[in-house]
């Protein structure tokens, strides 16, 4: 069974175009894509997490 693809914090910010201060508000409030907490420290995010959260913003305006 395959790994997931997990994505740096950096690689999710350049994605969908947005700063870090604005994606730690946007997760505080909690509508950011889910990230995981390695015991290193580091945060990531697996891509199926992204795709489904960009997959939940396709809702009509």
């Amino acid at each position: 069974m395959a790994r997931p693809q997990m994505l740096k914090l950096p690689e999710v910010l350049t994605e969908i175009g947005m700063s870090r201060a604005a994606f730690y508000r946007m997760r505080a409030r909690g509508k950011a894509p889910r990230l995981v907490k390695l015991p290193n420290g580091h945060l990531r995010c697996r891509r199926s997490d992204l795709d489904d959260w960009w997959n939940g913003l396709d809702t009509p305006a």
